[in-house]
């Protein structure tokens, strides 16, 4: 099962298990914590964690979940922040790995995180959430669950101020060249020079831009391929594709984010249509580069636009070989798209 990133209060969310940034002694605090205990019933609560008594940095516990709508609270201890030089990063990523894996022993389905040790512990947030991508991804490739990361509002939702602005910059360069790829070409089939502001635009420039845009990033399959493939189904490009890539089924919708009731879905069905967001997963999963990720949205119906924010950040990261989905939806959501999978 997937992991997907929800704005939410993460006492209001209904799973079989909250994770709780607490102490070590288990005791009421503020922020998340205090959250929690005033929702689950502070007495009930409390004297559940007076009698496990402590937990210690990185190491998880459970208690019953009360009047909450979650069945259970798995209570971590996050690092508090020295300057990363004490440990924290395999502090907090055991945080993560320990609670999904005492959610496993107790064949638990769901779990939601809050972000851990980004509030009072001082945790620099754009390091804490990677770490909480990377270590909830890590366990998602190996076992079925399904996870979510709430995050109360945006500001609590930071991406790496490096992949941001290289994002954004990737945006600006390709977003604004579709429209002026238009106008260039409406200048094109119109005149030989246009004044447009003050500003004298050259057929010249405007042809080079026009045919730099229809040039594939990337090299085409041979005409022999495109014409034997024509009658495939989205499905059966699918299936193809994973057996030409050497990846197995449970590994290519695990790396989708994909659940295997859907995957059993478009394997039973040959014309089954997904969603754009499910066919790119699929891209993402296989590794596909940029025109054979063309080829299997076609199947579907779909292209990717730059005239579509959305698409150009997938762009961004095909184009830069990373195929590490949680990580694609954790840039995506900073930049309020549709999430993959």
């Amino acid at each position: 099962m997937p992991l997907k990133i929800v704005r939410n209060d993460i006492i209001k969310m209904p799973v079989d298990a909250i994770v709780n940034a607490a102490n070590s002694a288990l005791k009421m605090g503020g922020g998340v914590c205090g959250a929690i205990f005033s929702a689950a019933g502070i007495d009930k609560l409390q004297a559940e964690c007076d009698a496990i008594g402590q937990c210690s940095v990185g190491k998880a516990v459970m208690t019953k979940g009360y009047d909450l709508p979650a069945k259970y609270i798995i209570h971590t201890v996050g690092p508090v922040w020295q300057g990363g030089r004490n440990d924290e990063a395999q502090l907090l990523s055991d945080c993560y790995l320990n609670s999904l894996m005492l959610a496993l022993d107790r064949n638990l389905k769901s779990i939601a995180f809050p972000l851990i040790a980004s509030g009072i512990f001082g945790y620099p947030k754009d390091e804490a959430l990677n770490i909480a991508i990377s270590s909830i991804g890590k366990f998602l490739l190996q076992h079925d669950m399904m996870v979510y990361l709430v995050v109360y509002d945006k500001k609590a939702f930071v991406l790496s101020e490096k992949l941001f602005n290289s994002i954004e910059k990737y945006i600006d360069d390709h977003y604004v060249e579709e429209h002026n790829f238009n106008r260039c070409r409406r200048e094109i089939e119109t005149f030989e020079h246009y004044q447009l502001h003050d500003e004298i635009v050259d057929i010249t420039e405007c042809k080079a831009q026009s045919y730099a845009e229809e040039r594939p990033s990337s090299e085409k399959r041979s005409l022999e391929d495109v014409v034997a493939q024509l009658d495939e189904s989205f499905a059966q490009m699918l299936l193809r594709l994973i057996d030409e890539k050497g990846f197995t089924d449970v590994e290519t919708y695990k790396k989708a984010n994909i659940d295997r009731k859907l995957f059993s879905k478009i394997r039973s069905d040959k014309n089954y249509n997904p969603s754009k967001t499910t066919a790119i997963a699929f891209a993402i999963a296989l590794e596909l580069n940029l025109d054979e990720t063309k080829d299997l949205l076609s199947k579907a119906g779909y292209t990717l636009s730059h005239s579509n924010k959305f698409d150009v950040i997938i762009e961004y990261f095909i184009e830069d070989f990373n195929y590490n989905i949680f990580e694609i939806n954790e840039a995506l959501f900073a930049f309020d798209q549709s999430l993959l999978g």
